[in-house]
């Protein structure tokens, strides 16, 4: 079954949506995310992806009473991402907020024995590993910065390490309202076997379709709705 996940990203304790990762090309959805999240769970959503963006940037939890909030006010399952780099930090979500899943990004790159030994005190479907890709290669920081680690090997080593789920974000897609890229999802599954969320570029119905019929573990949902392109209520339905 695939799950179609409405995103909440945040930036000073609102929903905002930023044009493919540019910090300083960004739209203020809401000042209340918590109230967005409660919509999203009476339209019938079951998951929700949270991003602190402030997070990413300086690996702090910046975002956390917000975060907080949001995990009170709904019975959604939350997976988070952004500046979740210690085991501390992954304490706090996993345990003390009780969010479901943790996503780490550019720590995984930077340090896989990081993950490693998330994965020796929490399940795998606990710990997943967000994956961004710039030009076939895995971006970190934020999206501010590039590696040179091609994202197969990188999944590749994913998978030697014990990790069974990823968000995989083409950067290039993000924000731009012009369709995930299906071709690259289509080798990651034929290459890989990991579960994975599609995220970047969701423009309409069809596409959220199209990750169903391939039937890849989920999809993230975020401009496309906020822009009114997509109903979510009449998806979930």
């Amino acid at each position: 079954m695939t799950h179609i996940i409405p995103a909440i990203d945040l930036q000073n304790g609102e929903a905002v949506r930023l044009f493919k990762g540019d910090y300083a090309q960004k739209t203020v959805y809401s000042s209340h995310p918590e109230a967005l999240a409660k919509k999203f769970e009476s339209y019938g959503a079951g998951y929700l992806h949270v991003v602190d963006l402030d997070g990413a940037k300086d690996g702090a939890t910046t975002n956390l009473e917000t975060i907080r909030k949001i995990k009170r006010s709904t019975n959604l399952k939350i997976e988070v991402g952004g500046g979740i780099r210690t085991l501390e930090t992954v304490e706090l979500y996993l345990d003390d907020l009780q969010i479901e899943r943790v996503i780490l990004g550019t720590v995984a790159i930077k340090n896989p024995d990081f993950v490693k030994e998330c994965l020796k005190h929490y399940a795998p479907p606990q710990i997943v590993v967000g994956v961004d890709i710039k030009n076939g290669r895995v971006a970190t920081e934020g999206w501010l910065e590039t590696s040179d680690v091609p994202y197969l090997d990188f999944l590749h080593a994913l998978e030697k390490i014990g990790v069974t789920t990823t968000v995989i974000t083409d950067i290039s897609k993000d924000g731009t309202l012009t369709g995930p890229n299906f071709d690259l999802y289509a080798e990651i599954a034929r290459e890989t076997s990991l579960n994975f969320v599609v995220s970047g570029g969701v423009k309409d119905v069809a596409d959220v379709q199209e990750a169903v019929k391939r039937n890849y573990d989920g999809i993230i949902v975020g401009k496309a709705y906020y822009e009114g392109k997509i109903d979510l209520e009449a998806l979930y339905k």
